[in-house]
């Protein structure tokens, strides 16, 4: 019978991060790609967006990077290219975002100036801690869902677990039983042979003295015979 264990989890939980890299890859392209066309204040949101997605293919990243050491050897190669494709991917997204983060002019728009003192606008620092702050309950969110999934696939396993040492209890119970009728069997043939060898020899010991009837009676006819033509 097949072990329920043989399906690795590692495996599984692997393909979900993989599924959810890709949404967030998908996500993250559209944003840098929306971001040249926008100036200001809509540019730094969209800028801060694309960072936080940045921010959650990199932990993903991390997630795949742990969970593909618990693939099978087998598979492990194919699952290494595409992390590695994976990781490419993300050097690439982190260059083009720091490029597009660099050009100050269409960050700020045209109230951007080299004097620092102008820069102290307090809308934008208010801005900047409300994006800040929201940006850390994203990662919060998406990291408590990360550890739910995890949990219900460690609930999952446990469970396929419990199963499995329940039917490996029950096997054990069978073979224990099939063993004693086995031992009871071997007793009984045991005990038909002795009981046919005895037939045997019984059967030996009446022939014996069958013969031996047979030959006194032969033995006597022929005294008989000889005394009445003596």
């Amino acid at each position: 019978m097949a072990n329920p264990l043989d399906t690795d989890a590692g495996s599984e939980l692997f393909g979900s991060y993989e599924a959810e890299f890709k949404l967030v890859q998908a996500d993250l392209t559209q944003k840098l790609d929306q971001i040249p066309e926008l100036n200001g204040e809509p540019r730094k949101a969209a800028i801060s967006a694309a960072e936080r997605a940045l921010e959650e293919a990199d932990e993903l990243l991390g997630q795949m990077r742990l969970e593909k050491q618990n693939i099978p050897s087998s598979s492990r190669p194919k699952v290494n290219q595409r992390f590695r494709n994976f990781e490419t991917d993300v050097d690439g997204y982190k260059r083009k975002l720091r490029n597009l983060a660099d050009d100050r002019a269409a960050l700020f728009g045209p109230r951007y100036t080299d004097d620092p003192a102008s820069s102290s606008n307090p809308s934008d620092l208010q801005l900047e801690q409300r994006q800040q702050l929201l940006s850390g309950t994203d990662r919060l969110d998406r990291s408590t869902r990360r550890l739910r999934s995890s949990q219900a696939l460690a609930n999952e396993t446990e469970a396929i677990g419990a199963s499995t040492l329940a039917d490996l209890h029950q096997q054990r119970e069978r073979i224990a039983h099939t063993g004693q009728v086995l031992y009871e069997s071997e007793g009984y043939v045991d005990r038909s042979v002795k009981t046919l060898r005895g037939m045997a020899r019984r059967m030996a010991t009446n022939r014996v003295i069958t013969v031996a009837i047979i030959t006194v009676l032969v033995i006597l006819i022929i005294a008989v015979i000889y005394s009445k033509f003596r």
